[in-house]
């Protein structure tokens, strides 16, 4: 079976209603945070990460592979989930499925957010990944993704800037 699939131009609307009507988007440059999630959440601060360019291919690559051990921790092996890319397409993907990567050595949609917003979220919005890049953060929501992560998290994630 295939992964990565992109969204159908009405799978893409329907997406972008539901993510700013249920997290209240609101895309910003300045004004943070831009979404309102569900508690519980936690949202780190990644900026360390863009101070020493030297270490960062290592912390996003150990980024990567935690975190798609933890959604595939709280996915079913048939289940695929939205993988959004702020006005760029978006897919379903399923992480239990092969997660190719580009020539650049990243996800069609990558979870360091290194210019635009991207989100991994389950099909109802009950738990996500959200990269914010002009805050430089990354906000877990859901309990069984926050477990998930607690258990196995990336080590760029030490730096708590929001609970709830």
């Amino acid at each position: 079976m295939s992964n990565w699939i992109e969204l159908s131009s009405k799978e893409d609307k329907e997406l972008y209603k539901k993510i700013y009507k249920k997290l209240k988007f609101k895309p910003s440059t300045v004004e943070f945070p831009s979404f309102v999630v569900p508690s519980p959440f936690i949202s780190y601060d990644i900026s360390h990460c863009l101070v020493d360019m030297s270490q960062f291919e290592s912390l996003n690559s150990d980024l990567k592979n935690k975190t798609l051990h933890n959604l595939k921790e709280v996915t079913k092996k048939d289940e695929f989930i939205y993988g959004f890319d702020w006005n760029h397409a978006s897919y379903w993907v399923n992480p239990h499925l092969d997660f190719p990567k580009t020539e650049c050595n990243e996800w069609l949609v990558p979870v360091f957010p290194d210019g635009d917003y991207y989100f991994f979220l389950q099909e109802n919005l009950d738990w996500g990944i959200l990269g914010h890049p002009w805050e430089k953060s990354i906000t877990i929501f859901g309990p069984d993704l926050l477990q998930a992560f607690k258990n196995v998290s990336p080590s760029l994630f030490w730096k708590v800037l929001r609970k709830g």
